[in-house]
């Protein structure tokens, strides 16, 4: 789905951002232009890095723990 609409940037894209190494607001904005326009996509942006840090690392514990 697309979260920032001036730049035309998914969810999907935030996800993959996260994965590279992307975990704060700026790092998006600077790598996609999330936020860099009228900002109304931030909320749901940094709601998805969140979330994506937090799969990533549950999947790392239960990784660890097997």
């Amino acid at each position: 789905m697309y979260v920032c609409l001036c730049n035309a940037v998914t969810d999907r894209q935030i996800r993959h951002a996260v994965e590279n190494g992307a975990t704060r607001m700026s790092d998006l904005n600077r790598e996609l232009g999330v936020a860099g326009e009228c900002g109304k996509c931030a909320g749901c942006a940094c709601q998805i890095m969140k979330d994506t840090i937090a799969q990533a690392s549950s999947q790392s514990l239960l990784r660890e723990a097997a």
